[in-house]
């Protein structure tokens, strides 16, 4: 089973997110501010892109973290990824 990682560093994230062809994106219904997603190209009509800078600062406002696999358990590079609340990894 391959390790998860947790980070809040926005380059970090980017770079994760580009190397898997992911864009980032925000569910269209969820208003101000928004639910954050990785979009990896597939066809999702309840998303909408929006720019990283845009991103990144919904995910600073709301305190999130980025949780994130390198690699899946068969040896590819993993997409699994979850945005969680800072702090929340410890608990």
């Amino acid at each position: 089973m391959s390790e998860s990682k947790t980070t809040t560093d926005h380059e970090t994230i980017r770079k994760w997110a580009e190397a898997r062809d992911g864009h980032p994106a925000r569910v269209k219904t969820s208003g101000p501010g928004g639910i954050l997603r990785i979009d990896f190209g597939e066809p999702e009509e309840s998303l909408e892109e929006i720019s990283w800078d845009e991103f990144f600062k919904i995910f600073d406002d709301n305190d999130l973290a980025f949780l994130y696999q390198d690699t899946a358990s068969g040896g590819g590079k993993s997409r699994f990824n979850k945005f969680i609340e800072r702090g929340s990894e410890h608990r």
